[in-house]
């Protein structure tokens, strides 16, 4: 049986806007905000978080992301649809999303190298940092895709 789940940020409203002002700090950053939407999808899919798997692709449809790209995210190491920049911040984002034991290996390390600077790098670390930490809470809390679509702008992706 499913009982009702607190909600983190009615019940932790301090926590929550330092932690969205975090968020939104990473979006603004380096890191060109087309790169942000696979990133934050690519994270969301590894975590099973519908909520924010639903809020991503409606993102990045609204800026003009193209429909079959989104559809690729999830086999985007098949896909002929990405290029080496974004090939590896998606290599970087399931690192850090599944920590293997052995940690990031230092061949992924130079090929991010080869297309990230170092602040860009730092960026990219902390935008997937971001985006693991809400798809935890939206998890936990069992937050419905789509429900805050109005509020967030997000009804203007079309895709109800």
């Amino acid at each position: 049986m499913n009982h009702p789940r607190t909600q983190i940020a009615q019940q932790s409203p301090e926590q929550f806007r330092k932690y969205l002002d975090f968020s939104m700090a990473c979006k603004h950053s380096s890191i060109e905000p087309a790169l942000v939407h696979l990133v934050d999808l690519r994270a969301s899919q590894l975590n099973g978080c519908a909520f924010c798997v639903d809020m991503h692709v409606k993102e990045a449809r609204i800026e003009g992301e193209r429909e079959l790209r989104l559809h690729h995210v999830a086999v985007w190491r098949e896909s002929p649809l990405f290029e080496p920049r974004e090939r590896a911040a998606l290599a970087w984002t399931e690192a850090l999303t599944r920590l293997a034991p052995e940690g990031v290996s230092d061949a992924l390390y130079a090929e991010l190298r080869e297309q990230f600077s170092e602040k860009e790098l730092g960026d990219l670390t902390f935008l997937v940092m971001a985006i693991n930490g809400w798809n935890r809470a939206s998890i936990a809390s069992r937050s419905v895709p789509g429900s805050m679509d109005k509020a967030y702008g997000l009804d203007k992706a079309g895709l109800a």
